[in-house]
Formats: C-alpha cells, sequence, structure tokens
C-alpha cells in the first residue's frame, strides 16, 4: 500500500508539508560538512557524510522514499551504484539472479562481468515469453531483475506475471524504472519489493548531477546502507542539494516531457527517412495498449531508426543545431546519442541486432524546448 499522503507534485515540493517557524529560509541549505561533533562517550552512529546520514542525505531519501510509496530510500554515488548496492544487497555467493534480456548496456555488464565474478549466477529471461520467468527459477535464485521502460527500445514490460512468479518463489523483485520517474509509474505498487533509478536523469533533470536511488522496506534500505558505507558509495551535500533543487519542479517538468516526447514521435513516424520510431505512445508500438494501462504519461525518451544506417545517423548528428550530441538523458535541453557507441557498445554489431538495436539507431531525449523547435531541428538535420 502506498505511503504518499499527499499529490506527487507536492511531494516532490515539500516531502511532509509543515508549518515553517518564523524566519525560516524557504529554500533548503546545503550542510556542507563532512562531519559533524558527537557526545563524548555515545555508541550512536556517528553523522558521517560517507555514512549517508547527513542533513541533505536524509531528507532527500525521504522525500524520495514518499514519491515512490517506499517505507525508506538512499541515495548513492550513481545509477550504476545503486544497481550494484541493490543486488549485492539481496544476492549472496552461489545464488541465482533472472534478468530481463531487455537492459541497460551497463547493467548487462555488471551482472556478466561482476556478479559473476562474485560467485553469483544470472539467466535472462524474454519478456516477451512470460512463461521463460517460471522456468528459470531454480533452488538458488534468489531475486528478478526488470528494467521498464526499456533502454533504449522503450519497451514497457507487464510486471504482473513477473510478480506473480517472485511471490510465489519468495523471490525479491527489483525494478529499474529511470526512464518514467515516479510520475509516471511506480513499481512498488505494481509487485516490485525494490526501486532503482539513476537519478541524474528525471530526478535531477538539469544535467549537473550525478547520483542513483534505491527505494524498499526498511530491512532492504539498511542493508544497502551497509554496503554504502563500506564500498563508499554516498553522494556528497552539494549534490544532495542539486538533486532536491531538481525534484521540486519533478511533476511539471516531467508533464512537458511527456508532450515534447508524444510530439516529436508522432511527427517522426510519418518521415519515411525514418524507418521506425520506438515510443510507447504511438499505436504502433508493440506495448501500447499495456503502456497506456500502467504509465501515467510516455516520457520523453524516443527511438528512431534511420533509413540509411550510420552514415545517415552520422550525418544528422552533424547537423543538429538545438539538440546536442551528448550521452545521458531527461535533462532540460534535448540530447541525442547512438546506443552503439554508448549504452550497448559492448554488445557488438551482431549483439544489438539480436536485440533490435540496429545501426542508425538514434535515441533522443526531449528537453523541455518548444516542440516545434526541437522538430524543426530534427527536419533540417535529416533533409526533410
Amino acid at each position: 500500500m502506498s505511503l504518499r499522503r499527499y499529490g506527487l507534485s507536492t511531494t516532490a515540493i515539500h516531502g511532509t508539508p509543515r508549518r515553517r517557524p518564523d524566519w525560516t529560509p524557504i529554500a533548503p541549505s546545503v550542510v556542507q560538512s563532512s562531519t559533524y561533533t558527537n557526545p563524548v562517550g555515545s555508541e550512536e552512529e556517528v553523522l558521517y557524510t560517507r555514512y549517508g546520514n547527513t542533513p541533505n542525505q536524509v531528507a532527500l531519501a525521504a522525500k524520495y522514499a514518499q514519491l515512490e510509496g517506499a517505507e525508506e530510500a538512499l541515495f548513492c554515488a550513481s545509477g550504476m551504484g545503486a544497481t550494484a548496492l541493490a543486488h549485492v544487497a539481496v544476492l549472496r555467493p552461489g545464488e541465482h539472479l533472472i534478468s530481463s534480456s531487455w537492459i541497460y548496456g551497463g547493467t548487462r555488464r555488471f551482472f556478466d562481468e561482476e556478479l559473476t565474478r562474485l560467485g553469483m549466477q544470472v539467466t535472462y529471461a524474454d519478456p516477451e515469453h512470460p512463461r521463460q520467468w517460471r522456468k528459470a527459477v531454480r533452488k538458488t535464485t534468489r531475486a528478478i531483475f526488470v528494467e521498464t521502460p526499456t533502454n533504449p527500445l522503450m519497451r514497457v514490460v507487464d510486471l504482473g506475471p513477473i510478480a506473480h512468479v517472485a511471490r510465489e518463489f519468495g523471490l525479491a523483485l527489483l525494478v529499474d524504472a529511470t526512464f518514467a520517474s515516479p510520475i509516471n509509474f511506480r513499481p512498488l505498487e505494481h509487485g516490485a519489493d525494490v526501486v532503482i533509478t539513476s537519478a541524474t536523469k528525471y530526478l535531477n533533470g538539469h544535467s549537473d548531477g550525478v547520483a542513483g536511488a534505491v527505494a524498499g522496506s526498511a530491512s532492504f534500505v539498511e542493508e544497502v546502507r551497509r554496503l554504502l558505507q563500506v564500498w563508499g558509495q554516498a553522494i556528497d551535500p552539494h549534490t544532495a542539494w542539486l538533486i532536491d533543487r531538481g525534484m521540486r519542479t519533478l511533476a511539471v517538468r516531467v508533464e512537458r516531457h511527456n508532450a515534447n516526447g508524444l510530439a516529436v514521435a508522432r511527427w517522426a513516424e510519418t518521415q519515411p527517412v525514418f524507418s521506425r520510431v520506438h515510443y510507447p505512445g504511438l499505436p504502433s508500438h508493440p506495448d501500447h495498449v499495456h503502456a497506456r494501462a500502467v504509465l501515467a504519461g510516455f516520457g520523453g525518451m524516443v527511438g528512431l531508426e534511420l533509413a540509411g544506417g550510420i552514415p545517415a545517423a552520422e550525418r544528422a548528428l552533424k547537423r543538429l543545431k538545438l539538440i546536442a550530441h551528448a550521452p545521458s538523458l531527461a535533462g532540460v535541453e534535448s540530447l541525442v546519442s547512438e546506443p552503439r557507441l554508448t549504452s550497448h557498445k559492448e554488445l557488438g554489431p551482431d549483439g544489438r541486432a539480436a536485440i533490435g538495436i540496429p545501426d542508425g539507431f538514434l535515441r533522443l531525449s526531449c528537453g523541455l524546448e518548444d516542440a516545434e523547435d526541437i522538430i524543426e531541428d530534427l527536419r533540417q538535420a535529416v533533409g526533410r
């Protein structure tokens, strides 16, 4: 059951609203201190930035937990840091993870290189074949991982059947919902136990901070906190302040991202230069019906396949004026990247083609500019 009491926008701004004493600053302060004095002889945990328990860190985590409807949350150094800590918190050497095969390349690399090095096994299941989840369960299976919407094809995975398998076998269901943000989708309301997000993206929203977050039960977050303290994954006070600043406009920003993404996708689908457009808000998207049922908005991410392959993609990228050619996403400015050279580089051409990412694929993050200007920049770049 959701723990939120207020609307999403109110929560993103205030957390739990309360009356302020007179002469209280409206904007929160940055408590830029690495350490704090503590009582002599006290056995209580000290306040220390590496422990993730200082004022900016604690206030931010509490607000994010409310947005997701979680008992607790914790921020760490990056989205990949959050992915790593979350999985090591639920898995032990010799245990087994079932992962969706539709995942970010960095996550796949972590599973294949690091989890296996730590003595854990990973099996990949195709979300288009729901029976694979049940068939993949072993005696040593402890968790299932899903990314939705996916990077960069924007597939929207149905968590219902997966959550059913997780409950039946007593497995933890971890979901990375970075591309949705808690404004568009909250996995805990759909059977997930843990939410993972790259706070660098929509939560921050201004391309000026790097962080990740996990949310779930108090016992799970406490184990993540233990790992965070040992591995040195905490964010600094200023980064926490930047993310809090960004979250205050999260709801209105996502509303604009949703509108711009839909407008750009609808236009692109009419252009023959694009052989395919990937956007869950389009009826042509394979998950459109499910996306309409579970998402509050379709997001600002659009996948564009150029019919001319790599030469056409590079030509278009060199002509862009408004849209910046850069990795990352979900900032106020529009960004575009090629998964073949960034997020899915390690898979190689054949590996990418096997999961539906051909050469000539562009991942567009629609920012908050006027939709007409984003479209016009794309129009002149592709020569239409």
